[in-house]
């Protein structure tokens, strides 16, 4: 008897009997992205080239689109679903939930003929996700140990914002992150009222454009090929860019430099180098939070996720000793 939920060696996160999410698999009709970073883009190309439909919510179609170039949408039949939205195939319904992780990102539920639900969170934090009930869940494992676990989370904006209003007193500061974290650090600071405008390449600029066009709020932004930020960036003067985090290496190494990684349990902010610091702004649930959703979701059986990064494997004994629900890591 085939499995109603799974995981494949490539990644992709098996519903019911006709979806995969966040890889190609040739036997499925129907491809879900559950959102726009890249490790839940595996094998696109294929699933636009084979699939009947690409599924995800309008801002995920928006954000590949300014990540891939305007013509994404058309290269396949991508058929978008709003949140609370239903598309039934044969006889199955499938339907995406929110979950609060970069814009665009859902949750995906498969009920079945037999009435069985079936949830794939993809990656997800706690604070603004709705919890689905599930018979089956599958969960992203990223801060899948009991020792990734933050306390401090209520002050890592606080401490963001003050970190960038004191350092710009001496210049230009440069924030690092991924795409999605680095909007959601503008639109903190824009709502915090730091004053300076924003400074991004052309990519992180037409993202965090159509995050505006999707209801964000994030100040001015500039592009640095655009004249004002040219002559912003030549004086020197007061600005924050915003750059990529694979760029930390090549860009800004004389100015004030912050990192936003969620890969820091032990404070809110750390200072790693003389003009560096690290803040564990995070857009994934930790480890109690992980535990919580599963409990709320009250499932017959849980899927850790062992394909992208995390400790799949951890969770999974922990589910099970904690809250005596049968739980496995997949692929193995």
């Amino acid at each position: 008897m085939t499995p109603k939920a799974s995981i494949t060696r490539k990644g992709a996160v098996l519903l019911g009997k006709h979806v995969a999410c966040d890889s190609h698999e040739e036997s499925r009709p129907l491809r879900i992205v559950t959102h726009a970073h890249y490790d839940h883009l595996t094998g696109l190309e294929q699933s636009l080239r084979k699939c009947q439909a690409v599924i995800m919510t309008p801002a995920t179609r928006d954000l590949l689109a300014a990540l891939r170039g305007p013509l994404f949408p058309f290269v396949g039949n991508v058929k978008t679903l709003s949140y609370g939205e239903t598309l039934t195939h044969e006889d199955e319904r499938v339907t995406l939930h929110r979950a609060d992780h970069i814009l665009g990102a859902a949750q995906v539920l498969v009920e079945d003929k037999e009435g069985a639900r079936i949830v794939y969170t993809g990656d997800f934090r706690m604070s603004e996700t709705p919890i689905l009930e599930a018979d089956i869940l599958v969960l992203e494992a990223t801060y899948g140990s009991p020792f990734q676990v933050r306390p401090f989370q209520k002050v890592v904006q606080k401490a963001l914002v003050s970190l960038v209003e004191s350092a710009l007193k001496t210049g230009p500061v440069f924030i690092f992150g991924y795409h999605g974290k680095l909007q959601e650090v503008m639109q903190i600071l824009h709502a915090n009222h730091v004053k300076a405008p924003f400074i991004a390449p052309e990519k992180i600029f037409q993202i965090s454009r159509v995050c505006e066009r999707h209801g964000m709020q994030l100040g001015k932004v500039l592009s640095t090929i655009g004249d004002e930020a040219r002559e912003i960036m030549e004086n020197n003067e007061k600005h924050v860019a915003f750059y990529h985090m694979n760029s930390k290496r090549h860009v800004g190494r004389d100015a004030f430099r912050i990192w936003v990684s969620g890969w820091e349990f032990g404070y809110p902010r750390r200072q790693i180098a003389p003009n560096e610091h690290l803040v564990a702004l995070s857009d994934h649930s930790d480890f109690k939070e992980l535990m919580q959703y599963v409990h709320e979701s009250k499932p017959k059986m849980v899927i850790t996720d062992n394909y992208r990064v995390g400790d799949a494997r951890v969770l999974a004994r922990e589910i099970e000793k904690r809250l005596g629900i049968p739980a496995k890591a997949l692929p193995q």
